[in-house]
């Protein structure tokens, strides 16, 4: 636990009734004023983890530490140095924008010149100014969400936790999230936690990131280190039909199969592809189209799972682990 590490956590794990496991043993390091990531699918113990470093639970052993407060013993002092998003909007649809602004001032004490200023900065911060007269059912997903995240920076908080934060966004309000949520730490100096299940958002905004699997850490660095690791090219074969057990291939390693997909390494795509046709063919498998790509993070998560990404979600334990 040191000075310069806004949220420090040690082996989390929290159980639930029915021997449901929702986290064994996680442990996070963030740096001050950076975007860290918290990357899964659904179920892997991701909201759990910010509910405990939010003190809206307790863990059933382990410890964290969140803007130099200890979440068990100094759980007050927690929330008032912390802004929360969460997955479900926190706005009210019949007040206007500027109303919930300051409705969520006063709950922390603002008052008066101080609050106003504050919220007239956040509204035009992010681009809702004109609305901001306006009732809040008549804004649009983005404006809303937007929204909700100045409801979070209203307090000046040290470190804010975004979880899933544009879950149901289109392209391009999400696009336009992603800058205000790069600029908020970069220009501020704010720490922001982000739990996501979208890979190109962990990818392009994730200082540091930790990959979450089944309730524990498979993964931790920054995504250039972590897709470094990774020798060669990925290839995916979509086949016509399911093979019972993966085909051997020529020049090929790490081969998985789920379903008609088969993902594999290879040291060089453009190179092996013909061998691989020429394989399949042999097999007796018909593909129906062949990608090759450089590693991604859908890449890491498949090397240390030894599932896709996509593939893993576990609506039971979801409901569970939140």
């Amino acid at each position: 636990m040191t000075a310069d590490l806004a949220i420090a956590a040690s082996d989390l794990v929290k159980h639930y009734p029915g021997d449901v496991r929702a986290l064994r043993g996680v442990s996070l390091a963030v740096p001050t004023g950076t975007v860290f990531g918290l990357l899964g699918p659904n179920g892997a113990g991701k909201s759990t983890t910010v509910k405990i470093l939010t003190t809206l639970t307790k863990a059933t052993s382990g410890t964290a530490v969140v803007a130099g407060h200890d979440v068990d013993r100094q759980p007050d002092a927690v929330r008032r140095s912390i802004g929360c998003v969460f997955q479900k909007h926190a706005v009210d649809p019949e007040a206007t924008g500027r109303e919930n602004l300051l409705l969520q001032g006063h709950l922390y004490g603002l008052r008066g010149g101080t609050l106003r200023a504050r919220a007239a900065e956040l509204l035009d911060r992010f681009g809702l100014a004109d609305a901001a007269g306006r009732l809040v059912r008549t804004w649009s997903g983005g404006m809303q969400r937007k929204l909700d995240v100045a409801m979070g920076l209203v307090h000046h908080p040290s470190v804010l936790f975004l979880d899933e934060p544009t879950t149901g966004l289109d392209p391009e309000a999400r696009a336009d999230l992603w800058a205000e949520i790069a600029r908020l730490a970069r220009g501020e100096g704010l720490t922001v936690l982000l739990t996501t299940h979208y890979l190109e958002e962990a990818d392009r905004l994730a200082d540091q990131l930790v990959i979450v699997d089944r309730g524990r850490v498979v993964a931790a660095g920054t995504a250039e280190q972590l897709k470094s690791e990774l020798r060669g090219d990925a290839l995916v074969v979509e086949l016509g039909t399911a093979p019972a057990v993966p085909p051997v291939l020529p020049g090929v390693r790490e081969v998985t199969l789920d379903g008609r997909t088969l993902r594999a390494r290879v040291d060089d795509g453009a190179r092996a592809v013909p061998a691989v046709l020429a394989g399949l063919e042999a097999a007796g498998l018909v593909p129906a189209s062949v990608t090759v790509a450089r590693p991604s993070l859908d890449d890491v998560y498949l090397r240390h799972t030894g599932r896709a990404f996509t593939a893993d979600a576990t609506p039971e334990l979801e409901g569970a682990t939140r």
